[in-house]
């Protein structure tokens, strides 16, 4: 079988998805993670673009260990020498460095010849190479550029010393039939195109980043660019996981393998997806809360009789634990972190013990305990920042002919603040009345609440977003009582910004 490298964008490309940013300890978590998913290659960023996007790139080349950690920079010597810099505690480290070669962008966005264009990533490629010898070129935008003319870039920068040569679909938009040729065309254009790897880095504007990606590895691209849950630019990237599962489950017809252990790919989703704030779809492929959901009964029918009637992979070769019933309120310690093991969450002593006590204060209000409430309940642990302001009382009367009222009562250190306000409904009420207490007031930009499990007795998931002195954060909060889970998301995002010391500013990313 030929092997597929599996290069992840997701802290980088991926991030720049509306609502996707994540801070630098966000970045380290995922990072680690992507290491167990075992992708051959983690983008951390693009240094120059900002000190914490530098400072990101840095920790995760210091603290992941397994894949090569590659970083961003455009032809330019800064930027190859900020992202040298940033890469250097890396064991494996990539120099990922590009410029367009389209007419359309040479025209209006760099307004450069294609002789000057050409010289520029020569230069960049023997620049890059003084500080590793595995060096990345990206020819943006190559999707609408000349065959004959990117065919001649792509040689000069191999002569350079490029090992792989990346043709990006920037802007999504070429079909499968068309990006397959193009691949095929590089592959007999460019005499020297043996001397490196081909990789492919397709948009999802018109929802073809995955038939392109695969097409493009039919005509011999040896490397695909994606983000986990597709994220990115725009309609975002090639999906990590529709690709990596559509390459396993049609390894009888397309011969192809990755080093992905797939048995990673629901705990990395979820992990994003906890990180950001932002869930994917009910029907998105793989990874969506219906992907192995079967409603019709016929479908019914089938898969009890025999599950390959309707299920071409099986939940567990993602992660998907099928056993969701796993413990009640006279279960103990010990059994509570083996099963969070066998999740695949690994929590510190600190955070195990405070999710083991909300565990058995959970399992007082439900009848039944499932392993989507105990990755609810580590994940809000683990997402938790350090509390300037923590909740100690809350009280709501609201009806619908009341005017909505909340007595909210804070600790802050040794001081207990407590408050009363009005509002239209007690979450906002609530709101209003925190913001009194802390002196800081918040606008929120948007609020999503879903049912974490089946059932009334539900745990409600709120993730929303706030803008604070003019900074917008994400906060999430779980509870069985949905007004309690607002509050808490609430403070949530703004203990992120109440941490930070007078004076100084928070890092980007």
């Amino acid at each position: 079988m030929s092997r597929v490298f599996i290069f992840d964008t997701t802290l980088r490309d991926g991030e720049q998805s509306p609502g996707c940013s994540m801070n630098i300890e966000e970045k380290v978590r995922l990072g680690k993670q992507l290491a167990r998913l075992k992708v051959d290659i983690i983008e951390a960023g693009f240094p120059i673009a900002s000190v914490g996007d530098f400072e990101a790139v840095r920790q995760i080349a210091k603290q992941v260990r397994g894949p090569t950690i590659a970083a961003l920079a455009r032809v330019l010597k800064k930027d190859i020498d900020r992202a040298a810099e940033a890469l250097e505690p890396a064991k494996k480290k990539r120099i990922h460095t590009f410029v367009a070669t389209s007419d359309l962008h040479l025209k209006y966005k760099l307004k450069k010849t294609r002789s000057e264009v050409l010289a520029d990533a020569i230069a960049g490629v023997r620049h890059a190479l003084k500080y590793t010898d595995d060096v990345e070129f990206s020819a943006e935008d190559a999707g609408r550029s000349d065959i004959a003319y990117l065919a001649e870039v792509i040689e000069a920068v191999i002569d350079a010393g490029a090992k792989t040569v990346n043709i990006p679909d920037t802007v999504g938009y070429t079909i499968p039939y068309e990006f397959g040729a193009l691949i095929a065309q590089i592959r007999s254009r460019v005499p020297n195109i043996d001397k490196a790897v081909i990789s492919v880095h397709c948009h999802n504007d018109l929802g073809l980043a995955v038939a392109n990606s695969l097409a493009a590895i039919q005509n011999g691209a040896r490397q695909v660019e994606c983000t986990i849950n597709g994220i990115g630019e725009r309609a975002g990237n090639a999906s990590l996981e529709e690709l990596v599962m559509a390459l396993k489950v049609r390894k009888d017809l397309l011969g192809i393998t990755t080093g992905v252990k797939t048995e990673e790919i629901y705990k990395t989703s979820r992990l994003l997806t906890s990180i950001t704030g932002v869930d994917v779809q009910p029907n998105k492929a793989v990874v969506g809360r219906n992907a192995f959901a079967h409603e019709a009964g016929i479908h019914q029918d089938g898969v009890l009789k025999e599950k390959t009637t309707y299920e071409i992979m099986t939940p567990e070769s993602i992660g998907l634990q099928q056993n969701r019933l796993v413990l009640g309120k006279h279960s103990g310690r010990h059994a509570f972190s083996e099963r969070l093991e066998k999740l695949g969450i690994q929590l510190k002593p600190k955070e195990l013990n405070l999710a083991f006590v909300r565990f058995k204060d959970l399992a007082d209000r439900k009848k039944e305990i499932f392993d989507e409430d105990l990755r609810a309940i580590a994940e809000d642990e683990i997402n938790k920042v350090e509390e300037v302001f923590s909740l100690e009382y809350l009280h709501t009367t609201s009806g619908n002919t009341t005017m909505a009222t909340s007595t909210v009562r804070l600790k802050n250190g040794e001081l207990i603040l407590q408050d009363a306000a009005i509002g239209d409904g007690p979450i906002d009420a609530s709101f209003k009345a925190i913001d009194r207490i802390t002196g800081i007031p918040g606008k929120l930009e948007s609020y999503v609440i879903k049912a974490v499990t089946g059932g009334k007795d539900a745990m409600g998931e709120v993730n929303l977003k706030v803008v604070f002195n003019d900074k917008s954060v994400l906060g999430r909060g779980i509870s069985t009582d949905i007004i309690e889970g607002s509050v808490r998301a609430y403070l949530n995002a703004l203990n992120k910004v109440a941490a930070i010391p007078p004076g100084k500013k928070q890092k980007k990313g």
